[in-house]
């Protein structure tokens, strides 16, 4: 569900003045307008708006994560509503549709809220819906990044990059860093469901305020495997279990430079994988 004009929903608690705008009939020379409510381009109108929704839903018995500020959750003897928040939009997960149905109208007395239907794309990532449960991925994202790198139509390959190779300083120094630390960021971005890449991806990015033409030409190798993996993603079933199981690993002295090694773990929930990382550790073991 998308909020209309949602900054303009939060009450503000401070004194805010600001000059009429022009063309105003009334506007005499300093004469100032006090503000009521937020508006747009108010740095403290983000933070008005969550609180007037965060009001919204606690006065409807939702309750805040502890594990994430931006998810409330409602739950009763066996019914249990979600609403997920991102700036405007929000997502409404439960297994009652009459609740949700229900919810949708009381948002609808208080703000001006279009409703988008079942949630298919969010935030560049795809969400498919079928029998075996919902299946995550973002290519529609892979393929605009191809594009923008004139990489599209390159040939691609099954494999990121030699376990063996140590990547260094030396090198061709990149003259376009920011061309560097832009691609990265999109990748990074990616990892948010494609944990195959992760592991190079946190490679990549140590070289981020001086790269060379070496580690340019590593991201390049990244791009070429997500040409032959673009509609890899993430399948989350429901697999009649809550079992909680993790797997950890890490490499010796895996890096050239500082002489670091580099943690990587998953855990899965249910058979469904839930979160990863790979991360260089901060001291020499």
């Amino acid at each position: 569900m998308d909020v209309k004009n949602a900054f303009l929903h939060g009450e503000l608690q401070e004194k805010v003045y600001m000059q009429p705008p022009s063309g105003y009939g009334q506007a005499q020379n300093g004469m100032v307008c006090k503000l009521r409510k937020a508006i747009y381009g108010l740095k403290q109108s983000p933070r008005t708006w969550y609180a007037k929704l965060s009001l919204v839903l606690e006065k409807a018995s939702f309750l805040r994560s502890n594990a994430d500020s931006f998810l409330f959750v409602r739950t009763g003897t066996r019914r249990r509503l979600m609403v997920l928040i991102y700036v405007d939009d929000l997502i409404i997960i439960g297994n009652s549709a009459t609740e949700i149905a229900a919810l949708k109208q009381s948002l609808h007395e208080t703000f001006t809220i279009k409703d988008l239907g079942r949630l298919k794309y969010f935030l560049g990532i795809e969400m498919a819906t079928f029998s075996k449960g919902l299946f995550l991925n973002q290519r529609k994202y892979v393929t605009d990044l191809l594009k923008e790198t004139n990489l599209l139509d390159c040939k691609p390959t099954s494999s990121l990059i030699d376990n063996k190779l140590k990547l260094t300083m030396n090198g061709e120094t990149l003259h376009n860093v920011s061309y560097y630390q832009r691609l990265v960021g999109k990748l990074i971005y990616l990892t948010i469901i494609r944990p195959d890449i992760t592991y190079v991806v946190g490679i990549v990015s140590q070289f981020m305020h001086s790269p060379t033409i070496d580690h340019v030409n590593i991201v390049k190798q990244i791009l070429h495997y997500l040409k032959g993996s673009i509609w890899r993603g993430i399948l989350m079933q429901n697999n009649q279990s809550t079992s909680i199981s993790g797997y950890i690993d890490v490499d010796s002295v895996g890096n050239a430079i500082d002489r670091n090694s580099t943690t990587g773990y998953c855990t899965f929930v249910g058979g469904n994988i839930v979160t990863w990382k790979s991360k260089k550790q901060q001291v020499i073991a």
